[in-house]
C-alpha cells in the first residue's frame, strides 16, 4: 500500500490560498480518479478539488472553514500502487506549507526573517505560537498595522490563526476602535471636549433585534463583495457621465436576424454581445480608458479584456472576463457571452476566467432600471451601466423637416475614476459607444 498526498492545486496567477467549504468524502470512503473530494472557495470563485488517483481517503488534514495555501497537502489517500510518501500524523494537520517542518528549516526560515529588508518599518513577525501567512503580513504592511495591533486581532482560522478576512474586517472597522493612550490624537481629544464628544459618531450604532426580526449571516462571497465595494469607493474619485442612445436600428436588425442566427450558430443572439462589441471599439479609440491605477503609476493595458457583471441565483454578483474582446467578431462575442453567463449561473467558472479584466460592463436594464451609477471594479478606472431599452416618442430630424416618431432608446451611464480620467475623456468615451450603436448597419450580415 502507498499513500498519496492530495495537494491544493494552483488555480490562477493571483490565487495564493483557498478556504475549505465542504468535504464531499469522509475518512474510509473509496475514491476514484478525477472524483471530487472537497469543495473550496477563493476570493475569485468556488470550485472542487478532484483526486488524481484511485484509493481510500484515510486522513483529512483540514476542516471546513480552514484556509489552505496553494501546494499544501489537504488529504491523504491510500492507494494500491506507488505514490507520494506521506505520514498522516496529527502533527501534519497543524503544519502550514510556509511553516518549517524541521529544526534546520526552522532555523533557516528565522534567519530569512531576521535578514529581511532593513529599511521596512517594524516588520511583522510570528510571535509565540501565532503564525501569520505572507498574505496577512503584506496586508498588515500596506495598511500600516503594527505588530501589537496584529497580535490583538482575534483569529478565526485554524488554531486561532488570523485569516485574510479577519485582517480585512479589522481594517474596515479600525476607525471604530478606541485610540491607544500613547497616540497624539488621544491627547488632543483629551484636551478638546468637543472633539472627544464627536469621536463616538465614528463608531457603528448598535442594532436592536426584536422577536420578529431575522438574523441572516452574510455569505463568504457577500463579505468579499462588501469589502471590495467599500475599498473602491474609499480610494477612487467616482464621477459619472450619462448619454441617451437611439438603438432602433439595432432593435429592428436583431428582430430580423435572431431566428436564422440561432438556427445556424446554435446560440441566442442577445443585445449584450452587440453592446460589448461597441465598448471594445470605443476602448481602441480611447486607450486611456483601458488602464489600471497602481498607486501613483498608470498601467496602460495592452489587451482589451471586458468584464461582464452577472447576477448569481443567490443574489451575489460575479464578473467573468471576455479576453481580447476587440479581436472577436459578433459570432465569437455571442458565443463567449453565452458561455460565460451560462456557466456563471451554475457556479462553473474557472478562476482564470474572472481575472485580468481591464474594463467592466454591467446591464442594469435586465432588472428594469433605466440607468445606474455603478461602482468601479478596482484596479480598473471605468465601468459602463446599460439601461433598459424603452420605446419612447422622440423628435426625428430629416432634410424635409422634423417630426415625432416612436424610437427605441436607452441610457448609458459611465462611472470613471476622476483621479486619472477627466470629464472630457469620460464623456467622449461614452459618446463614442453611443455613436457606434446608433450607426449600426441595418443590412449587416452575421
Amino acid at each position: 500500500m502507498a499513500k498519496f498526498e492530495l495537494k491544493l492545486p494552483k488555480m490562477g496567477e493571483s490565487v495564493a490560498e483557498a478556504t475549505v467549504t465542504n468535504w464531499l468524502k469522509e475518512v474510509g470512503d473509496t475514491i476514484e480518479a478525477d472524483e471530487a473530494v472537497l469543495e473550496i472557495a477563493t476570493d475569485k470563485v468556488d470550485s472542487e478539488v478532484p483526486s488524481e488517483v484511485d484509493g481510500v481517503l484515510i486522513e483529512k488534514l483540514f476542516e471546513a472553514d480552514d484556509v489552505v495555501q496553494v501546494g499544501q497537502t489537504i488529504a491523504i489517500i491510500e492507494t494500491d500502487g506507488a505514490g507520494s510518501a506521506a505520514e498522516p500524523s496529527k502533527e501534519k494537520t497543524e503544519v502550514d506549507s510556509s511553516k518549517p517542518e524541521t529544526p534546520v528549516a526552522a532555523k533557516e526560515a528565522q534567519e530569512r526573517v531576521d535578514t529581511a529588508v532593513e529599511n521596512s518599518q517594524a516588520p511583522i513577525e510570528n510571535t509565540g505560537d501565532r503564525f501569520y501567512s505572507p498574505l496577512v503580513k503584506n496586508i498588515a504592511s500596506e495598511e500600516k498595522i503594527s505588530q501589537s495591533e496584529l497580535d490583538a486581532i482575534n483569529g478565526t482560522g485554524k488554531d486561532g490563526r488570523v485569516t485574510k478576512n479577519d485582517i480585512l474586517d479589522y481594517v474596515q472597522n479600525r476607525a471604530a476602535q478606541p485610540q491607544k493612550a500613547d497616540q497624539p490624537q488621544t491627547v488632543i481629544e483629551a484636551k478638546n471636549p468637543v472633539a472627544a464628544k464627536q469621536e463616538p459618531a465614528k463608531a457603528k450604532a448598535p442594532v436592536s433585534v426584536n422577536g420578529g426580526d431575522e438574523i441572516i449571516e452574510m455569505t463568504r462571497m457577500g463579505k468579499l463583495i462588501s469589502h471590495h465595494m467599500v475599498a473602491s469607493v474609499q480610494s477612487a474619485a467616482h464621477v459619472q457621465s450619462f448619454i441617451e442612445a437611439d438603438v432602433t436600428k439595432i432593435w429592428n436588425w436583431r428582430k430580423k436576424v435572431k431566428d436564422s442566427f440561432a438556427k445556424r450558430e446554435g446560440e441566442n443572439l442577445t443585445f449584450t454581445p452587440i453592446f460589448m462589441e461597441a465598448v471594445a471599439k470605443a476602448l481602441k479609440d480611447f486607450p486611456m480608458m483601458n488602464i489600471a491605477l497602481d498607486g501613483d503609476r498608470i498601467i496602460k493595458r495592452k489587451n482589451i479584456n471586458l468584464g461582464m457583471a452577472a447576477a448569481l441565483p443567490d443574489g451575489n454578483l460575479i464578473v467573468p472576463v471576455i479576453k481580447n474582446a476587440d479581436q472577436l467578431n459578433l459570432v465569437g462575442m455571442s458565443k463567449a457571452v453565452n458561455d460565460l453567463a451560462g456557466r456563471a449561473r451554475v457556479n462553473g467558472l474557472k478562476p482564470d476566467e474572472i481575472q485580468g479584466g481591464t474594463y467592466t460592463v454591467t446591464n442594469v436594464g435586465t432588472f428594469g432600471s433605466i440607468m445606474g451609477t455603478p461602482i468601479i471594479n478596482q484596479p480598473q478606472v471605468g465601468i459602463l451601466a446599460l439601461g433598459a431599452i424603452r420605446k419612447v416618442p422622440a423628435v426625428i430630424e430629416t432634410p424635409e423637416g422634423d417630426f415625432i416618431g416612436i424610437r427605441y432608446k436607452m441610457f448609458l451611464s459611465h462611472s470613471y475614476d476622476h483621479r486619472v480620467v477627466n470629464g472630457a475623456l469620460g464623456g467622449q468615451f461614452v459618446k463614442a459607444v453611443a455613436d457606434y450603436l446608433e450607426a449600426w448597419d441595418s443590412n449587416r450580415e452575421v
